[in-house]
């Protein structure tokens, strides 16, 4: 007989951030349900779901219920780098490991924090290489007013000055504000290479509209001349941005390359689905000790780097072309280098940096 291990299930299926979490979501449960079903497995899972419907201070109280309700030491979940950052400490407590499966802005190791989607050298520093090299040197930073937005933007910011480029605004909007008039004014007058957006949820969406509306009321805007930028745009928003999605790039460890009308297939459900299987796969070796010991010593096994315990994963840079991504440029097996001290693990390039040349 299988043994049974409780596990929490934290996203918020409701508010601001709702379509980042869904296909979080479904990975993590149909990942159970698999491993649930797994006659040669002997583990199996019982889900603790808790929705904290995108509130801040719902996250550390819902983490503390699950640990403390369950018998549940592992925790599937948040999205942003605040709910991440508020549920540490009651991690920290009860020696309990959350699994968060998000791409974030890097800067962080917690022996409580497996981190399996991409890191800063694994989205920031790639998608920002490759548009230096084929869009130009200035841009405009725009970006959901939290960790995600300012520490993506500084590294940004630090990029482009060192390489000779510029940053023609920066702005931050509070999350789930949607009014951006100003925010694409300023954009319009500013006239930059390439805009990178780390906005989030639905101002993300209200600003991608507003731009592409931009783009077909002045060409120099369009896609192909000065594109979006994303480090966090996956499969699952395309269905509510619809024809403005067109154009859009973004960074990630994997892209369905097939139109999918309803949203599957992007990295987010693809990597807590891993997540889960990985996890039964560690419990299916009887730790015994602290799972981060164990992690330290067989980690990179599963392929999560003993040091940081962030995963070694393959980048993409992918374009949305007729509803779908398609694949512009690819790395394979990227280890990670969440502080930026490695440079060895970045990304490298064949193409020299463009450069403006005045007549």
């Amino acid at each position: 007989m299988s043994e049974n291990f409780d596990i929490g299930i934290l996203y918020s299926r409701s508010g601001t951030y709702q379509l980042l979490s869904e296909p979080l979501f479904v990975g993590a449960m149909s990942a159970i349900d698999d491993v649930n079903m797994d006659r040669a497995l002997p583990v199996s899972f019982s889900p603790i779901v808790r929705d904290p419907a995108g509130e801040l201070t719902n996250y550390a109280p819902m983490c503390a219920d699950i640990l403390s309700s369950s018998n549940a030491k592992h925790i599937v979940g948040c999205v942003t780098s605040s709910s991440r950052k508020e549920v540490i400490p009651e991690l920290d407590r009860t020696q309990a490991t959350l699994w968060y499966n998000v791409p974030y802005e890097g800067f962080e190791t917690s022996a409580r924090v497996v981190y399996s989607h991409a890191a800063t050298n694994q989205n920031i520093v790639p998608i920002l290489g490759w548009a230096m090299r084929h869009y130009g040197m200035s841009a405009f930073l725009v970006g959901s007013n939290y960790i995600w937005g300012w520490e993506t933007c500084r590294v940004a910011r630090t990029r482009l000055e060192a390489s000779g480029g510029a940053v023609l605004g920066e702005r931050y909007l509070p999350l789930g504000d949607t009014a951006i008039d100003g925010l694409i004014t300023e954009i319009e007058r500013s006239r930059p290479k390439f805009i990178l957006n780390s906005l989030v949820g639905a101002s993300s969406y209200a600003f991608i509209k507003a731009y592409a509306e931009l783009g077909r009321r002045d060409p120099y805007f369009a896609p192909g001349n000065c594109p979006l930028l994303s480090c966090n745009l996956t499969e699952a928003e395309l269905p509510v941005l619809g024809d403005a999605a067109e154009g859009l790039i973004s960074v990630g460890p994997s892209f369905c390359e097939t139109q999918a009308a309803d949203g599957q297939g992007s990295s987010l459900e693809r990597t807590a689905y891993q997540s889960v299987l990985t996890l039964a796969a560690v419990l299916a070796q009887g730790v015994s000790g602290s799972f981060d010991s164990y992690l330290a010593e067989h980690g990179a096994r599963y392929g999560i780097d003993p040091a940081t315990q962030h995963k070694t994963l393959d980048v993409h840079i992918a374009q949305v072309r007729g509803g779908a991504f398609e694949i512009l440029h690819s790395w394979k097996d990227i280890a990670p280098d969440p502080y930026l001290t490695r440079p060895s693990r970045h990304p490298q390039f064949s193409e020299p940096m463009l450069t403006v040349v005045e007549a």
